[in-house]
């Protein structure tokens, strides 16, 4: 049987933390950003954790 491959995708935008949780940058932080007010974009730094059934879909992207 062939090797499982990691879903390219996946692999740039999502990261596993320590403790095994799948982390994910918030949408709406590239551009058109003069519109956006300076709070606004601070809400939107950050890592975000993945809920559970997301989570699950994106292991089995990434093969783990």
């Amino acid at each position: 049987m062939p090797k499982m491959k990691t879903h390219s995708g996946a692999k740039k935008r999502f990261k596993i933390t320590g403790t095994g949780k799948i982390t994910r940058r918030k949408a709406g932080l590239n551009h058109i950003l003069e519109k956006k007010s300076p709070k606004t974009k601070r809400h939107l730094e950050g890592d975000y954790v993945l809920a559970p059934g997301d989570a699950a879909r994106v292991r089995r992207q990434l093969g783990i």
